[in-house]
């Protein structure tokens, strides 16, 4: 069963997988989401969730148990 990920703020909404990468996600709903690390470290790949809590995208994977995620990209001025 697929997770509705829904990115803000286009309102793109994409089928994913439990366990796909967000980056992989963002990129095939055709978004890009800046990364520099790569390990989490850096924050430049930093979203935002419908909750208000913020994630790494590029260490993290869709969460089983939700039906939809809301993502909120932002960036941030300095990268």
């Amino acid at each position: 069963m697929g997770v509705e990920v829904r990115f803000l703020p286009d309102d793109v909404t994409v089928t994913a997988e439990v366990g796909e990468p967000l980056l992989q996600v963002a990129d095939r709903a055709g978004l890009c989401i800046p990364t520099g690390c790569m390990m989490g470290s850096c924050h430049a790949c930093e979203v935002e969730l419908e909750d208000g809590s913020s994630l790494c995208a590029c260490i993290t994977a869709i969460p089983p148990g939700q039906k939809t995620l809301v993502v909120n990209l932002y960036v941030d001025p300095t990268w």
